[in-house]
């Protein structure tokens, strides 16, 4: 074999190692996955969480960050999942593949489970800023992290509530069978229980229907006076909406991503009265909450969604961690990320042995006159 075309196969050899890798680029830059929804039902909140990330690296690649001596150099590697188990396990091995430093996700608690355990293998660091289900952080795995209140947290103190304050004597509840809202359901029921209140119903639908009239009867009729609904808009509106219809006076209670203008767009005047719990901090409380409200509504030219703030978040505490390590490959950065406190605009983002947000907070909401007004956040 000649010398030339040694070097030639020499050189596809090495061409195509380094694009199987993953880890390394010709173009000397760090790659920040993004893997969330972006078609689908759930859409409008990955969009919302990958605009986030990418108002936070387009400010980090302006701040002049140094890293090893050389500008750190960011890009966003975005992977739609369609909030499907079986795709976000494609997507996830898509990003490892292409050598991401950091995966930002998933939103959906059913699809972050089983694509958890591909960024685990692979020893890449994934945060979440949205999804919520407890079994997330309580894998064991050191590459897995939340930076938002879990559902034992959110719904525990739904349920709480909802005895205690609200003093509910009859509540139902519904769910959507996701991950997310089965275990959103499964908390919610358990701190009623636990504070001494009754549950005389539960009913289930799925996270694709817009038909609720056989569980509301149902519900009805067990004159119920409090429903909680474990699901995500738009279907909680049509909940709330078909309630009125059916003449129900049940409080409408409402877990994660139901503080939205899509709720009040579909409930229209129906709106009024009901009530939700959401994660963390209202906007105007959070430290510079509402100067990043402005700046992500002057660049995308849409309103923020509930899970920007906490995505935002989770890419800045990546990038701290990779500045006090002066390293961006994970195995340098890892311990950092593990041991630091972020003063993020969510709060104090330090992190429990299972990488759960040590410090989480919750707050109940209220719709009065059309509008999400904060009533209570607790901690």
């Amino acid at each position: 074999m000649s010398i030339l075309k040694k070097s030639v196969i020499f050189t596809a050899l090495a061409t195509i190692s380094l694009a199987m890798s993953g880890t390394s680029h010709a173009d000397d830059v760090t790659r920040i996955g993004v893997a969330v929804p972006l078609t689908g039902n759930n859409a409008a909140y990955g969009k919302d969480i990958e605009n986030a990330v990418k108002l936070a690296v387009a400010e980090a690649n302006a701040s002049n960050i140094l890293i090893g001596g050389k500008p750190l150099k960011l890009v966003v590697q975005s992977a739609d999942d369609q909030a499907d188990p079986r795709t976000g396990v494609q997507v996830a091995q898509q990003l490892v593949d292409e050598g991401v430093s950091v995966v930002i996700g998933h939103f959906n608690s059913g699809t972050t489970i089983p694509a958890s355990k591909i960024y685990s293998n692979a020893h890449i660091p994934m945060i979440t800023p949205g999804a919520t289900n407890p079994t997330i952080t309580a894998q064991g795995s050191p590459f897995i992290f939340s930076i938002i209140a879990t559902d034992a947290q959110n719904a525990g103190a739904a349920g709480r509530y909802a005895v205690e304050v609200t003093k509910a004597k009859r509540i139902a509840v519904i769910d959507d069978r996701t991950a997310f809202g089965q275990g959103e359901a499964d908390e919610f029921v358990k701190a009623v229980t636990a504070a001494g209140g009754t549950i005389v119903a539960r009913e289930f639908t799925n996270d694709k229907a817009v038909d609720f009239s056989a569980q509301l009867t149902h519900i009805k009729g067990e004159n119920a006076d409090l429903l909680f609904f474990a699901g995500l808009n738009p279907q909680a509106g049509l909940v709330k909406k078909k309630m009125k219809q059916l003449g129900m006076r049940a409080q409408f209670v409402g877990g994660g991503g139901v503080v939205e203008p899509t709720f009040l767009d579909i409930a229209g005047a129906d709106a009024n009265g009901a009530t939700a719990w959401e994660y963390g901090a209202p906007i105007d409380a959070m430290p510079g909450g509402k100067n990043f409200e402005a700046r992500y509504q002057q660049k995308y030219g849409t309103p923020m969604l509930s899970y920007a703030p906490f995505a935002y978040d989770a890419t800045w505490t990546a990038i701290k961690a990779m500045q006090a390590a002066n390293s961006t490959k994970p195995v340098d950065y890892l311990p950092k990320l593990r041991a630091q406190t972020y003063k993020g605009m969510t709060g104090d983002i330090r992190f429990t042995a299972s990488g759960a947000l040590a410090q989480p907070s919750t707050t109940v909401y209220q719709v009065a006159n059309g509008k999400w007004t904060p009533l209570k956040t607790v901690r």
